[in-house]
């Protein structure tokens, strides 16, 4: 039941925007998913160096 639903939200999204939208909107929300993920893995790498030098 759940994929059914993302599979309608991501056909209504696909209507309702010509190709060029749809395809910038995918692209945008990857390019923050990306940032987001290396920010995040970068911070823990960090975190842990830091902790080891307390220790």
């Amino acid at each position: 039941m759940k994929k059914l639903s993302v599979y309608s939200i991501i056909m209504l999204c696909l209507f309702s925007l010509t190709s060029c939208e749809a395809v910038e909107t995918i692209f945008k929300a990857g390019m923050w998913w990306g940032i987001i993920l290396v920010v995040g893995i970068i911070g823990i790498i960090l975190w842990l160096f830091s902790r080891g030098k307390n220790s």
